[in-house]
């Protein structure tokens, strides 16, 4: 499956994503707020806070879940982002999308721990 040009535009043009990782008994971990941007047709979040992050690491336990932004609730996969090249473009992303916010904020998205955490989102 794959995003719509509506849905990417949506999803891409809000400030920020509710992010939801799926329990192993189906339920949904409560919901948090993560910037999100797009590359070329995809989508991709970050954990601010590296592997530390409560969400990163239920979403990697279970690799299913549910995101909100721009009027769009979606069920989706969470593929880990490993392509050195792809991460360049997200990182690009980053500080294009969020070059208005604080570089306190900006600089980690796109360095070291939270770098590592690239996750692209399929929708399923």
């Amino acid at each position: 499956m794959t995003w719509t040009q509506a849905e990417l535009t949506a999803i891409a043009e809000a400030e920020e994503l509710e992010i939801s990782p799926q329990r192993i008994d189906g339920s949904f971990v409560e919901p948090v707020t993560v910037w999100v941007v797009r590359h070329d047709d995809d989508l991709y979040v970050r954990s601010y806070k590296g592997e530390g992050g409560h969400w990163f690491r239920a979403a990697r336990e279970r690799s299913e879940g549910r995101v909100s932004a721009g009027g769009v609730s979606k069920d989706v996969r969470f593929v880990p982002e490993d392509d050195s090249m792809v991460n360049d473009g997200i990182d690009l992303a980053y500080r294009m999308k969020y070059r208005d916010q604080d570089p306190a904020y900006v600089d980690p998205m796109v360095a070291g721990p939270a770098k590592g955490t690239t996750i692209r989102l399929v929708p399923r």
